[in-house]
């Protein structure tokens, strides 16, 4: 048998861990951004068809301002710093709050980048915990690695920057990490790049740290018992299918127009035997003749606004709780009691997880706002939110519309994800969106009977929603909208 080679203290030098010198952090502009900088020192960013102001900077900033093309080093400043330190670091945090740059990891001794950080939360800031040698850290289970063209980047849904892998001994680390290691470890190995990599991983949760000692350290490490319950297809979908923590492109943006050829509207028929069905006799019904008139309702009549009287009997006829129960669980002799509620939609496993909150424009009898919906109670609590959160939400709805205005009322549909990944493994996403399906069609068919308009819509914003009530975006978070109110007298389309 061959015995390994021992490596000399000498190669060990050359081929052991990187040495003290630490990488660079540089901030620099988002490709799509351009910096207009005025004499006067007033700097204005411009991204595709608008601009932003960032403010007034002197000459000096002005100028440094030109190398954010390249990367300027990500400051650090003390309150005792000088006038342009300050500056130059107010200036980077105006960008990042649009979301304006990335942070580039630079191994200044091989002049190549280690990652790209790009954000996904505008107003990310990296920032690089302290972690010691005895730290055990371990790859979150919601990270992966992919393809995005011909680099590899590195996301989790919890996280508010993706990494753009530049360097491949990290993503050999990478795969090392999936497995528990202290810190201590992770130094010791040929691929070791630095701390900065690894604390900025910890900060944006793509690495956990963990207590060994614990059987199940891995998974209750990743944070509350709300966050236990999700898988990741779903947590992944749910961050990756609404806007407020990502930076992709969303909507109706027609991506595949003159490369794929859009089908047809109605399937071509099936080849074989046809079976004629009757035609139908008598008059519709009057649910019929409801479900036929049904139509979206893009644009509301401000001076005829919906009253209070009509949301109240909306909301009624709805949502509302109608009989509640308690049930010993399934299959299980000394399992818990779960509490159940009956509502006028179907939802599945009666866990009727959704919950309706309401952003008021213009409302007669109410006044403007953000509510929740006690459909126990049948009433509304008011929500502190910020005046300019409420605008927000309403705007972004008329954007999304591409409305003239605001709706009046702005349903936004919550979940409370628990009450359905409690008990379904794999499909609770799925379910919960089927339930915003069937609580959709009751509104809109509910607005027709009262005479008002309404709009399914196909946006929300996870990250604004959250900041408005306060909620972890995984523990109540919104996965759908319905604008209402009275609708002006010309047709809207279907």
């Amino acid at each position: 048998m061959r015995t390994p080679k021992r490596t000399s203290k000498t190669t060990a030098k050359k081929t052991g861990p990187r040495s003290a010198a630490p990488p660079t952090l540089l901030a620099r502009l988002n490709a799509r951004v351009t910096l207009d900088v005025q004499p006067d020192g007033s700097i204005a960013a411009h991204v595709d068809d608008y601009s932003e102001p960032l403010g007034t900077f002197s000459v000096a900033i002005a100028e440094r301002a030109r190398d954010l093309r390249d990367g300027l080093p990500l400051p650090s400043v003390p309150p005792e710093s000088d006038a342009v330190a300050r500056d130059i670091e107010r200036l980077i945090r105006q960008l990042a709050l649009r979301g304006l740059v990335e942070y580039r990891l630079r191994d200044e001794r091989a002049a190549d980048d280690l990652v790209v950080i790009e954000p996904q939360l505008p107003g990310y800031w990296p920032r690089m915990p302290t972690l010691s040698d005895a730290t055990t850290v371990v790859l979150s289970r919601f990270a992966y690695l992919r393809r995005r063209g011909g680099e590899m980047v590195l996301e989790s849904p919890r996280a508010g920057a993706l990494f753009r892998i530049c360097d491949p001994r990290i993503a050999t680390l990478l795969a090392v990490l999936a497995a528990p290691q202290t810190i201590s470890q992770i130094r010791r190995r040929e691929d070791y790049p630095g701390p900065a990599i690894l604390a900025l991983l910890r900060d944006c949760d793509i690495l956990v740290s963990i207590d060994p000692a614990k059987h199940d350290a891995p998974r209750r490490a990743e944070g509350d018992d709300g966050l236990v319950q999700w898988d990741f297809h779903d947590l992944l979908f749910h961050t990756r299918s609404t806007e407020g923590r990502q930076a992709n492109p969303l909507g109706g943006l027609y991506p595949h127009t003159g490369l794929i050829a859009p089908l047809p509207a109605v399937r071509p028929a099936w080849p074989g035997r046809i079976v004629g069905l009757p035609e139908v006799d008598g008059s519709p019904s009057s649910f019929e003749e409801l479900l036929h008139s049904r139509q979206s309702t893009r644009d509301f009549d401000d001076d005829k606004p919906i009253t209070l009287v009509e949301l109240s009997r909306l909301l009624h006829s709805v949502a509302r709780v109608r009989s509640k129960w308690s049930s010993q669980l399934e299959f299980v002799d000394d399992g818990p009691d779960i509490e159940y509620t009956g509502r006028p939609y179907p939802g599945a496993g009666s866990a009727y997880e959704l919950e309706l909150y309401l952003t008021v424009a213009n409302c007669d009898g109410l006044a403007r706002g953000f509510y929740h919906y006690d459909a126990a109670a049948h009433a509304l609590a008011a929500i502190d939110a910020h005046p300019h959160q409420v605008e927000a939400m309403l705007q972004s709805a008329e954007f999304a519309m591409d409305a003239s205005a605001s709706p009046q009322v702005l349903i936004t549909i919550a979940a409370r994800f628990g009450r359905i990944s409690w008990k379904y493994s794999a499909i609770a996403y799925a379910l919960i969106l089927k339930d915003v399906g069937v609580l959709t069609q009751t509104l809109y068919m509910m607005a027709t009977d009262l005479g008002l308009g309404g709009c399914a819509i196909g946006t929300t914003n996870i990250d604004l929603f959250a900041k408005m009530t306060g909620l972890d975006f995984h523990v109540e978070g919104p996965v759908g909208q319905f604008a209402l109110g009275r609708g002006l007298a010309t047709p809207a389309s279907r």
